[in-house]
Order: C-alpha cells, then structure tokens, then sequence
C-alpha cells in the first residue's frame, strides 16, 4: 500500500472533456501541484454520493484559499458514470471526477477494495491524501463504512 513519502505510482486516468472522454495522466494532475485526491467505492453510492463528495464540494473555496490547487475523486467507474456523477453533484467546477474504470490506479496504490459479493467487483477503498509535486504527505485510509478519516473535515486539518 502507498504511503506517506512515496511518490504517486504513473498511471492514466479518463476524464469527460467537452469534446468527449480523454486521458490524463498523473504527472498531468500532480507535477508541481499541491492535490487532494479522495477515492472511494462508486460513484452513487449512498455514503459517497452524499457524504464524501459534498464535503470537499463544500469546502473546495477553504482548501484553495490553503493553496491546494486541485481537489479530485477517483473511482473504479467508467468516465460516463463519472461524468454524469459531476453533473449530478453539483461539483464538476470545484472536483476534476477521475474515472479509474479498469481500476489501474486503485491497483498500483495497493487501495483495492473486494465487492464481488455485493455485485460491484474490484473497486477502490475509500481514502484521502495529499499530494505535493507528485509526493504524497497525508494518507487517510477508511477502515469502516463512514467519512471520519477520509472526509473533507479530517483533510482540512492536514493541509
């Protein structure tokens, strides 16, 4: 599992531009930029549709005025699902939804999460970190079912 002092692993993200889905890379998201990146099971789900979102959706202007200059959510959905997630949560302008669909990412930080038998395959765990040029320094892994350590809360704390 990643962990405080590592450097986030190179992988491809997709995002819904205007013109349609296109990929990102992590030196595109993270080099020579302070990001919150939180991560958690589906996009939809009842804890993360309306609790982990809400909350860095909500704060985005205090962590920006704390000189981060991206906050972004990745899940092991398709980038259509995290597109309309974005439009539905009313956050596409203050979160940048990072689609992991293949959960590549999800693999490469040691943060996957079995939910083969609830009918939602490999995902993600839910977490939280912050990323300076590319290094992470705060790493906020949920052990339950809530927000209290991955949440925008917990996270404002460390910025």
């Amino acid at each position: 599992m990643i962990k405080a002092g590592d450097r986030v692993p190179n992988a491809t993200f997709t995002v819904m531009g205007a013109d349609g889905p296109k990929p990102v890379t992590t030196d595109e998201i993270f080099k020579g930029k302070k990001v919150i990146l939180f991560a958690l099971p589906g996009a939809f789900t009842p804890t993360c549709h309306r609790n982990h979102v809400p909350g860095f959706r909500d704060q985005a202007a205090a962590f920006k005025a704390k000189g981060v200059d991206t906050i972004a959510v990745t899940s092991v959905n398709d980038v259509f699902v995290m597109g309309a997630w974005a439009d539905a949560s009313n956050a596409k302008d203050k979160i940048e939804f990072l689609a992991d669909g293949s959960a590549a990412f999800a693999k490469a930080v040691g943060l996957t999460l079995d939910l083969e038998a609830r009918g939602m395959g490999l995902r993600s765990r839910r977490y939280s970190m912050l990323v300076e040029d590319g290094v992470v320094k705060t790493l906020n892994v949920e052990e339950g079912t809530g927000t209290e350590a991955s949440g925008a809360d917990n996270m404002m704390k460390q910025v």
